[in-house]
């Protein structure tokens, strides 16, 4: 008893992958029909928020940023312990 297995063409040749096929134009035709959309319906929603976005995104990059060079005011101590840097007197 043998079975033979059909397969069926999706609409792209075999070896080509996805981001190049039928398939994603389709997508991306309908995602720009969305976002033209969802911006033209929301557009002041979006603009009038913007400015406490901004706010937001400097608090935090204030907040996130601020570990690599160990703070305020803060200096690492020479080997001698003075806390100078070493071309001061």
């Amino acid at each position: 008893m043998t079975h033979d297995h059909l397969h069926h063409d999706n609409g792209s040749a075999p070896g080509t992958s996805y981001w190049t096929s039928r398939a994603f134009l389709v997508f991306l035709g309908f995602s720009a029909i969305a976002i033209v959309m969802l911006w033209e319906e929301h557009k002041a929603h979006i603009l009038g928020a913007l400015p406490f976005i901004l706010l937001f995104v400097c608090l935090f990059m204030h907040l996130f940023m601020h570990g690599g060079h160990g703070g305020h005011g803060h200096s690492r101590r020479n080997q001698d312990g003075t806390g100078r840097d070493r071309g001061e007197p």
